[in-house]
């Protein structure tokens, strides 16, 4: 007479708790027909009928049948396996970290995968699997200006102050000039790639039709743009324009004795030794960001977007059409536009160091 079949005990809450894992996508690998074995077996069918019913052998169904009722749950995961022992060790790590903080070759300026390979003797490939886990990336680059202005706690205070908590009945503005926006023509239009894929493309040669200067404020409250473009010129005629400019944008206000103008830029020549100017509208007042500090003023953020959106790849036979073309994507730019949420990631000169020793996983 044959041994009796092991029956497993469950509760129906059990039952129904599997039966809802089967329902689940989001299992480990194997984990449903493992689920779906145990419930056959609950159902009362021989080992001959699960194995048939799931397609696999009768001393699989043993297997996971006896693991769920020694172990439950936990019986039907993987156990973790020893597998191949790794080939690169501890000294591996080390000798590609210690490599890192070395000069490369001569007459390269930067580490690749093949260099270190080359220097080490390891293949790029396990190289590259590693510096990948240590999220150390050779090609990828990052720059940032450091300002050593003496006062440039109590400066950035000042500019960050009016972004965060303007003073009641003011309106602040950010106001630079983008100069020599050249006017580019040549042909533009639609290419297939070596690999098949539909990219913009336009010809390396062109036409040149002249340069235009352009001026532009952003209201910070409400991230509008008021932007002019003029041709481009003498420095000395640069700064009347820019204070016609400043005039042009105060005439869109009404006019009220109450209202302060706060106008935020930068150290430029242009912008400075304006007092006549300043004693003739004694409500607008120049607020001025620390050098080596231009990311503090927000209009910088909207010439990143104009540059992207309009300039980059245009194609205009003349600086009227460039003007033009300036002008309406600033008025669709302003139907949608919306306050910057300004913010700006923290760098101190102690992160820029030529050793990855304090950084490495």
């Amino acid at each position: 007479m044959g041994r009796p079949t092991k029956q497993i005990i469950a509760s129906e809450e059990e039952r129904l708790w599997l039966e809802g894992l089967l329902k689940n996508r989001n299992q480990p690998a194997g984990q449903y027909l493992r689920v779906q074995i145990v419930l056959h077996c609950m159902e009362g069918k021989s080992l001959a009928e699960t194995a048939a019913l799931n397609k696999v052998t009768q001393q699989t169904v043993s297997l996971w049948r006896d693991r769920y009722i020694a172990h439950g749950l936990d019986g039907l995961r993987d156990q973790p396996r020893s597998g191949r022992p790794s080939q690169y060790t501890d000294q591996f790590r080390e000798t590609i970290l210690r490599q890192l903080e070395e000069q490369p070759p001569a007459g390269h300026a930067v580490w690749t995968g093949s260099l270190l390979a080359q220097a080490t003797g390891y293949s790029k490939h396990a190289i590259w699997r590693f510096l990948r886990g240590q999220r150390i990336t050779l090609a990828r680059r990052r720059s940032w200006c450091i300002s050593t202005e003496p006062e440039f706690a109590a400066k950035a205070a000042d500019v960050v102050g009016l972004y965060l908590a303007p003073p009641q009945n003011a309106v602040v503005f950010c106001v630079d000039e983008k100069p020599n926006i050249q006017t580019l023509e040549r042909r533009c239009g639609y290419a297939v790639s070596s690999d098949k894929h539909l990219v913009q493309g336009y010809e390396s040669s062109y036409k040149q039709h002249g340069i235009l200067n352009l001026f532009a404020a952003l209201e910070v409250a409400t991230g509008g743009i008021h932007a002019q473009t003029t041709p481009s010129s003498e420095k000395s005629k640069v700064k009347v324009g820019f204070l016609s400019f400043l005039e042009s944008v105060l005439a869109g206000f009404p006019a009220s004795e109450t209202t302060e103008y706060h106008v935020i830029m930068d150290n430029h020549s242009h912008h400075k030794r304006h007092g006549k100017w300043l004693s003739a509208h004694p409500n607008v007042f120049f607020h001025y960001t620390p050098t080596s500090a231009s990311w503090l003023n927000m209009v910088e953020i909207w010439f990143g977007i104009l540059k992207l959106g309009a300039l980059r790849g245009a194609s205009v036979t003349d600086t009227a059409e460039l003007a033009a073309h300036i002008k309406a994507f600033q008025d669709a730019y302003n139907e949608t536009t919306h306050p910057f949420v300004w913010k700006k990631r923290e760098i101190r000169g102690a992160q820029l160091s030529d050793s990855v020793k304090n950084f490495r996983n």
